[in-house]
């Protein structure tokens, strides 16, 4: 019942409630980011896309920690899950600042989510770990494109990035380093697909 109690807050917080962050939003010392309309149009669209993934985030750590018996392993997704919550307000506040909406899927996302992350946690311990390492590979990625597409004078959203991905690159090793379970070609290929639907979406609604 209290996992079930957890999951059912972690929804809500995640997609009505104001996020905070643990640790304070990165930015580059003497960097002042001003744009233009597009290039604050082309930011906010980009950072939507992220937000969207900080969602999703949320969504799948709540249903592997709701899923696997191991406490241990239990509270490594918990932990993860907190670091993400940065993510998640950073990449907010940082869309309030440019004027953009979060997308409005979020529901959608954070549900479709949470089933893929229940359904890898039901595949066992070393599967559900897996399915971690290359979600957290594959973000690794889509966040380095994005650090090619910012505006070059958006310091602001380039440092916020360029922290993701690092810490999304430490989750993934994390995840291996616990057990995970190298996935076969085709299930990467296949949230590579899925991945792309979500993210062309997400830039315009």
């Amino acid at each position: 019942m209290d996992t079930l109690l957890n999951a059912a807050d972690s929804a809500l917080r995640t997609l009505f409630a104001r996020p905070h962050a643990s640790r304070h939003c990165p930015t580059l010392p003497g960097q002042v980011t001003e744009l233009d309309g597009a290039d604050k149009a082309l930011a906010g669209a980009l950072m939507r896309v992220n937000h969207v993934g900080e969602v999703c985030a949320q969504a799948l750590y709540a249903s592997q920690a709701m899923s696997t018996r191991n406490p241990e392993l239990r509270q490594h997704f918990l932990e993860a899950s907190k670091e993400e919550g940065d993510h998640l307000a950073w990449t907010r506040e940082r869309l309030d600042e440019l004027g953009a909406r979060p997308s409005l899927l979020n529901p959608l996302w954070y549900a479709g989510a949470f089933g893929l992350g229940l359904l890898a946690g039901r595949l066992g311990d070393r599967v559900s770990l897996g399915f971690v390492m290359e979600t957290e590979r594959q973000v690794e990625s889509h966040l380095a494109s994005h650090l090619e597409r910012l505006p070059p004078g958006d310091h602001a959203s380039r440092a916020i990035v360029a922290q993701m991905k690092d810490d999304e690159a430490r989750h993934a090793q994390e995840a291996q380093g616990a057990g995970g379970f190298e996935l076969p070609g085709p299930v990467k290929a296949l949230m590579r697909a899925s991945a792309r639907v979500m993210t062309t979406t997400a830039h315009y609604l």
